[in-house]
C-alpha cells in the first residue's frame, strides 16, 4: 500500500506539471496594450519572477507595420517602399500575448545579440531585428507571419 502511494503521488506529479512551451522562435499574437492584434516572435523568455518584473514575461520582438500589397505595375521605388517591415521590441507579461501553433527559428541570429540597457543599445537591437524580419520576407519565408492579422 505504502509503495502504491509514493508510485501514484510521483506519477500525479509528473502528468500535473507544467509544460514549457514559450520557448524562444513561438511566434504570438499581442492581446492588449498598444500593439494588440500584432504578431510577434518570443526572442527569450522568463517564467520566474524578479523584483523589476514579478511575474513570468518574454523579450519579445514584432511586426510593428505589415508590408502591403505589391502588383506588377508598380515602379522599383514603389515596390521597395510598400515592402518595409516595420518592427517592435518588448518585454511583455505572458498573460497579455496568445502563442500559435508557429515557430520561426531566430534563436542563432539574435541569441546573445538583444540589448535594453540603454536607448542607442536598444536602437541598434531594434534595427537588427528590423533587417533580419526584411531579409525573412524578401526571400518569402514564414509567410504567414508576414500577413496583416483581419479580425
Amino acid at each position: 500500500m505504502c509503495l502504491f502511494f509514493f508510485f501514484c503521488i510521483f506519477v500525479s506529479k509528473w502528468l500535473l506539471a507544467p509544460m514549457k512551451f514559450l520557448k524562444p522562435g513561438k511566434v504570438v499574437i499581442v492581446t492588449s496594450g498598444r500593439y494588440a492584434g500584432k504578431k510577434a516572435v518570443i526572442v527569450q523568455n522568463t517564467d520566474s519572477k524578479s523584483k523589476e518584473r514579478p511575474y513570468g514575461h518574454s523579450l519579445i520582438a514584432g511586426m510593428k507595420k505589415y508590408p502591403k500589397k505589391v502588383v506588377r505595375g508598380m515602379s522599383k521605388r514603389t515596390i521597395q517602399r510598400r515592402s518595409r517591415v516595420g518592427v517592435f521590441l518588448r518585454v511583455v507579461n505572458h498573460k497579455h500575448f496568445l502563442p500559435t501553433r508557429y515557430n520561426m527559428d531566430l534563436s542563432r541570429e539574435l541569441r546573445g545579440r538583444i540589448n535594453f540597457s540603454d536607448a542607442s543599445k536598444k536602437a541598434r537591437s531594434k534595427q537588427l531585428v528590423r533587417k533580419l524580419f526584411q531579409a525573412r520576407y524578401n526571400a518569402g519565408s514564414n509567410r504567414w507571419f508576414f500577413q496583416r492579422l483581419r479580425f
